[in-house]
């Protein structure tokens, strides 16, 4: 008896180790690939930002770029145009393997955003990309379906953690975005494996990342408790304002039925806008302005225009992410809100940043995670309360259209298990 409880056990270990070995490879390649890409990505938007801050003419070409960006996808990316939705949707239900000109398309379509001077971020093309890549393994291993599902979420993974150096976070949001309230344990060997690989990878570039800080991190007390709270909440709602907005100007610009008009025009009322406000603090990724936040009390009102800018940006047809926005949005609404809660300001600022996130892609858990490896874990108990109520407070809402809802936030709110966001 004793002999056969040990050779089952020895068979065990030798599946498991034959799970890690396969899946481990797999992470070493797709690693590399997506952290190399990521790398070429962050190098090539610093160039951009660099260039347009150098000569700032060049935002009067947005409305050719916005009509460049148009046409390559009218007439190279349809089968490609949904982006991270298109990727979430392959998850749930696979059908057919993503098309590798996602990857480029989207890096060119990222570049000329960014170099003219729409309001976008980077985290939607670093997914975008990592996703293409590996699942081009799909068809060249002849993986199953379940198989493919789990190298999907690798290229998730190794795009988020590269592009923003955090590879817990990465790790857990690709395993958290699929399905609001669930999350994919069976894929979180390889999710892990793969982000800290894509890490190393763009790191060992010689790719630096931007560092936040937090000085100063008081001890929880009951006002502190409900300041989290109250904060949160704000963060919440404000983080449907942008999910919302997405929508209304995608729903405005459809109007124009040539869609390579839609960016066209676009581009043309974002140089506008930006010659009037005689600023270009909230174009691009913004990141100085964010790093900004932590330091100086900033205007109340920078939070409200990145809102209105990106929503547009993104919905008129231009290409890069929402997240970095997202932490622009977070950190100058937390600034401001230290004229109004009392906890210090770089804490509320670091609180918003992963918070505001949070509510708009329904990931509080990866967002905790994220801001205890930017920030460092003497604030994580000030971000997770405030990440966890902001996800609450968003609602039935989030950036990603095609997220499932597989439990609800809460009895009050009206929903159907299994329904994704856009059929609400």
């Amino acid at each position: 008896m004793n002999a056969l409880k040990k050779r089952i056990a020895l068979s065990d270990y030798s599946k498991l180790t034959k799970y890690l070995f396969k899946w481990l490879s797999l992470a070493i390649v797709s690693g590399i690939l997506v952290g190399s890409a990521s790398a070429l990505l962050l190098v090539s938007l610093v160039w951009a930002t660099n260039t347009r801050e150098s000569n700032t003419w060049i935002i009067w070409l947005l409305p050719l770029g916005g009509l460049a960006v148009g046409l390559m996808y009218q007439y190279w990316g349809k089968s490609v145009v949904k982006g991270n939705n298109q990727l979430i949707d392959e998850l749930h239900s696979p059908k057919n393997i993503i098309p590798f000109k996602m990857a480029p398309l989207i890096y060119i379509g990222t570049v000329i955003t960014h170099l003219f001077g729409g309001s976008a971020g980077r985290e939607g093309t670093a997914v975008q990309m990592g996703g293409a890549i590996v699942d081009q393994f799909s068809k060249l291993l002849k993986l199953n379906k379940d198989d493919r599902k789990i190298l999907i979420i690798m290229g998730i993974s190794a795009g988020f953690a590269s592009v923003f150096g955090t590879p817990l976070a990465g790790a857990i949001f690709a395993l958290e975005v699929l399905i609001i309230g669930r999350m994919r344990y069976d894929a979180i060997v390889p999710s892990f494996l793969a982000a800290v690989v894509a890490d190393f990878t763009c790191t060992a570039w010689g790719v630096p990342h931007t560092h936040y800080h937090i000085d100063v991190v008081p001890l929880m007390s009951t006002i502190g408790f409900f300041t989290a709270i109250v904060s949160g909440v704000i963060f919440g709602v404000v983080s449907t304002f942008f999910s919302k907005g997405i929508h209304r100007f995608q729903d405005l610009a459809n109007k124009i039925k040539y869609a390579p008009l839609r960016p066209f025009f676009g581009g043309l009322i974002l140089a506008v806008a930006v010659y009037l406000m005689g600023t270009t603090k909230y174009i691009g990724l913004g990141i100085p302005t964010i790093v900004e936040a932590f330091e100086t009390p900033l205007p109340s009102y920078d939070f409200f225009i990145k809102i209105v800018l990106t929503t547009f940006t993104i919905g008129v047809g231009f290409k890069g992410g929402e997240v970095t926005p997202l932490f622009f949005i977070g950190a100058t609404l937390g600034n401001a809100l230290a004229l109004f809660l009392p906890l210090p300001m770089a804490l509320l600022a670091g609180m918003g940043f992963v918070a505001v996130f949070s509510g708009a892609t329904n990931t509080p858990i990866a967002c905790t995670v994220m801001g205890i490896e930017l920030f460092g874990i003497e604030a994580g108990v000030f971000i997770a309360i405030a990440c966890v109520t902001a996800y609450l407070f968003s609602g039935n809402t989030g950036i990603y259209s095609s997220q499932i809802i597989g439990s609800a936030k809460s009895d009050s709110l009206n929903y159907t298990k299994g329904k994704s966001l856009k059929e609400l």
